[in-house]
This record gives C-alpha cells, structure tokens and sequence, in this order.
C-alpha cells in the first residue's frame, strides 16, 4: 500500500520523541524548581559565579514588567554584539579564508534575526561568514535566544499555575536564563554534537581545504565548527545553518540517519516543554491535553502536505526521496525551526500552503518556549467562547477569565496578521519586489508572503535566500522578526501576571484535560487562525496549485 511505510516512519518519529520529551520534562521541572539534580555538584559553583560576576541576587523575584524588560534588554545586548562582530569581522581573528565585512543592513538583519531566535539567511554562511561570525556572532545567539524562549515558558507557567509563596511573582529572568544554558541546552548540545561528529559531520577550525575531484575539476571543501552548530540549531529551534544550503548540504546532513536524528532534534525541547506545562501545574492532565491539541494539529499539516506524495509518488528528491523533505518541511515549520533539507522551491504548493499553516499557528507545537505560549493564548480565547455558548463564566485552571484578559489574548493574535501584511503590502507599494525580478503572479506573491509569514513567526525558512540581501528586505524583516518575537511575548507576560494574582476555585466550570477539549481546541484555533490568513492563501499557494492543475489538464 503506498504510503504506509511513511505512517510507520511518522509514528516511529513521534513515538520516540514524545518518550523522551515525557521523560526530559521530569528533569526540566526539577531545574526551573530548584530541585535536586545529577548536575548539581558541577553546576551550582558554575552559576554562583555567573551570578557574582553579573551582579544577579538569584532569590529576588520579578513582576511581569521586570522580567520582560530584562528579557528585553538582555536580547538588544546579545543583537549588538553579534552586530558588531559580523560588521567588523574582516579585521577579527579566525578569519583564515580572508572573508569581508558583512555591510550594515546585512550585519543588522542578521544580529535581528538570530537574537530573536529566527535565522532567517539574508547571508551566505559558509561563503561569507568567519569562524569567530559563525561561533559567537551566530552559534552564541542561538544559546541565548533559545534560552529566552525557555525562560519565558517558564515564567508565564508559573503565572499560570497560581502557585504563589511569600513574595514570589514569576522568578528571575537572569537565574531561568542561566540555568537553560548550563543545564539544559550546553548538556543536550554537547551530546548531539558528539552523535553528530560520529555521523561524518565535521567539527573543525582547520580552514577549507581545496581538492581535486575525479574530473580533473578543484572543488572548495567547506568546513569549520559545523556539528556544534547543528546540534544548537535544531535543538533550540533556531534553524539557522553552517551553510547556505542548510540541512540539504552534504556535510550538514549526510545521511537518512543524520536527517531523521535532526528532525527528531528540533521536536525534542517542544514537546517536553509542553509536558513540563502539567508539571508545574501539578495537573500532568493538562499538559496532556496541550500535546494532544498541538499534535493534532501538526497531524493535520502532515496530512495535507502528504496528499501529493501519496498521489503522485515519492517525487524527484535524489538524496533522502520525496517524503523526507516533505515530512522535514512540515516539521520544521510547526516546530518553527526554520531549516531546510531541500529547496522550498521544489516543493508541491500543498506542500508550501502546509508550511504556511504552521507559521501561521506558531503551535503546533511551535518553538522552543513560545509554542506553548502561544497556546495558552489560543487557550483563553477558546476558553471565553466556550463560556459564552455555554452561558457560563469563563475560567481555566480554577481561575476566572475576565474581559482584559481576553482582550490582551486577542490583541497578541491580531499582531500576528499585521505584522505579516503591512511590510508585504509595502514591498509592492515601494517596488522592492519588482527590484528582485518578481512579479505580480501567484508564484511571487507566495515567496514574498513567505518571507514576511516566516520572519513574524520566528521561523526563519524562506524561498529568497541571500538574494533578498537588500536594504529593503533586511529592514523590513529585521523589524517583522523583533516585533514577532517580542510583542506576544510582552501580552503573555503580562496575562501570566495577572492571573498569578487570581483567586482559584475548587470547582472546574470547564474541563480541560480530558479528550474532548483538544477537539475543540483544534477547532477554535482552525477558525480563528486559517481562516485570518485564508484570502491571501488563495492568492498564493492555493491558486500556484489550481494553476498546476489547470496546466496538468
């Protein structure tokens, strides 16, 4: 039967990750709750000393305003230095191949891109960028900008959770931080880079070596510290490669073992995220309920996109065949990773308008922190309509949900749509599509839309590549990517604070760990989400596929 062979690989896939992101999210809950852990008599010398050095009194608590602005300030620091390095990285140290400084627009979109954990590629990677570019001005940030992620999930999870001790309010930003570089991302990197090497991906800073091939041809060897990066790019969702042609260049990822283990990679931190939601709760049945919802989600992206394999066969793809890049694509985009094993380009517009879909969501499950942020306000929103039909007050967890609520929750998923839409409508007004050849047909408007959807949500793939290094688009997507990933993340914040404060019940108007919840779930979020963005889809994707079909006719 064609097709079931890609079921059992899918079901393999998610069986193993979701074992193991049940047990990572024990561990998780014992760091960010001061728990005991193995790690312990290594690590609490190492972070007493950060926090000496930085300053940090680790047992001062912060309301929702101070940890967002020191999130906030925290991500302009890590932008500037990576700006800085990349705009001046022809006359710094380990530079062997002699590469230029990247020019300020460049430099901007690219420090832009990665502190807020997106990567989107305006840059050639391995053609342009440095050993010191690559590991502190790109490979850093990807440590920093998924540690914020974690932190924030963690912040409004206690907010959530109502559990509230003498003079505690969301924790400490600096001490979530730290601890989600030393006792989370450093542990699991430092393991997946070393499975990595083992695989034939190199980690080097020898330079590039030029050979010659059996053609009489010289060919450029390209390497440096590439399993390093891998490993953080995936595993913190950032998706940024070593090399311009990401995870479809051979020595990022040479093989169907190497390929599965990075996309298992990118789903991993997630979904234990999302186990760890129950956790903190001290209701495993809710975050239970959170994983069935965002899985059936990504299941249904999964479905759509496979239409087209399973009717037309495996494809053309001559490395990993026609599911791989179908299922890795999918993935990448509901996980929000943002990398790629094959060219969007080849790929069916089903295929493409499935991406689109998990952008748009950005849960499911989303990336590494604000996937589940992101549901939790899809949450609130379906939890008021709920009540509404039901003529009850609105609650979740015990709590009530008032009107402010609701508001911020909304006003964080309308944010989405017009941060996507205004720079698009504004690269036709000003000509800036034009300038790269496009026209005005469904094709261009798909990669232009593209752009702008996967900047918003932090996801970093994209159709134009270096070739959108202007100054137009590195601006624009510059600002699309900060505002995606900060202004949801400041409404989440700010709800999590107020409902710390918030009475609890001990009566539950509304059942939400139980199966029938994550249908309805799926259901609010489909209604409020795709059908948003369900014109602009039809002028893109959805009309690229009807054309294909017309000419196939």
């Amino acid at each position: 039967m064609i097709g079931a062979e890609y079921l059992l690989i899918i079901a393999l896939v998610w069986t193993i990750i979701i074992g193991l992101a049940w047990g990572l999210s024990k561990y998780l809950k014992k760091v960010y709750e001061n728990e005991k852990t193995f790690l312990d008599w290594i690590l609490n010398p190492v972070e007493s000393f950060i926090y000496r050095i930085i300053g940090i009194d680790r047992n001062k608590e912060m309301d929702w305003k101070e940890y967002f602005l020191a999130l906030f300030s925290f991500s302009i620091m890590t932008a500037v230095i990576s700006f800085l390095v990349l705009f001046f990285q022809g006359f710094l140290p380990l530079n062997p191949m002699k590469f230029p400084d990247l020019s300020w627009s460049l430099a901007l979109n690219t420090a832009m891109s990665i502190s807020s954990n997106t990567n989107l590629q305006h840059y050639g990677g391995g053609s342009s960028l440095s050993y010191l570019s690559q590991m502190v001005g790109i490979q850093f940030l990807q440590f920093t900008s998924a540690a914020t992620g974690l932190a924030v999930a963690v912040a409004i999870f206690r907010g959530f959770s109502g559990k509230k001790k003498d003079g505690a309010k969301l924790g400490n930003f600096y001490v979530d931080l730290v601890k989600s570089i030393t006792r989370v991302l450093i542990p699991l990197s430092l393991i997946s880079a070393v499975i990595l090497i083992a695989f034939g991906i190199p980690q080097s800073l020898s330079g590039y070596s030029i050979v010659q091939t059996l053609s009489g041809a010289a060919q450029i060897i390209k390497v440096g510290p590439v399993a390093s990066l891998v490993s953080i790019m995936q595993l913190g969702t950032n998706g940024g490669g070593y090399f311009s042609a990401n995870s479809a260049y051979p020595l990022q990822n040479p093989s169907p073992l190497t390929n599965y283990l990075e996309l298992g990679m990118m789903m991993l931190l997630p979904t234990s995220v999302i186990f760890l939601f129950g956790r903190m709760l001290g209701k495993k049945g809710e975050g239970r309920s959170i994983v069935l919802a965002s899985y059936g989600l990504y299941a249904i992206d999964l479905a759509i996109a496979l239409v087209p394999v399973f009717s037309l066969g495996a494809g053309m793809e001559t490395r990993f065949g026609g599911f791989s890049p179908v299922f890795w694509t999918v993935t990448t985009t509901a996980f929000t990773t943002g990398s790629v094993n094959t060219s969007l380009a080849a790929m069916n517009p089903i295929v493409i308008l499935s991406a689109f879909m998990g952008m748009i969501i950005q849960a499911t499950p989303g990336g590494i922190g604000v996937g589940a942020m992101y549901m939790l306000m899809y949450v609130i929103i379906t939890v008021f309509i709920v009540g509404l039909m039901a003529g009850k007050t609105p609650e979740y967890l015990g709590a009530k949900i008032n009107a402010k609520d609701v508001k911020l929750a909304v006003l964080g998923f309308l944010s989405h749509p017009i941060i996507i839409l205004i720079p698009t409508a504004l690269a036709y007004a000003t000509g800036a599509v034009h300038a790269l050849g496009f026209g005005n047909g469904p094709v261009g408007f798909t990669q232009v839309f593209y752009e702008f959807t996967s900047s918003a949500a932090n996801n970093g793939s994209d159709f134009l590549g270096t070739e959108a290094n202007t100054v137009f688009f590195n601006v624009s997507t510059g600002i699309v990517m900060w505002a995606g990933r900060f202004i949801p993340i400041l409404i989440m914040l700010a709800i999590a604070g107020r409902m710390q404060d918030r009475k609890r019940s001990a009566e539950i108007a509304l059942r939400t760990d139980n199966l029938v919840f994550p249908v309805v779930l799926i259901a609010s979020i489909f209604i409020l989400a795709v059908l948003t963005f369900f014109p602009f889809l039809s002028i893109g994707p959805i009309l690229m596929h009807l054309g294909g079909l017309k000419n196939a006719l």
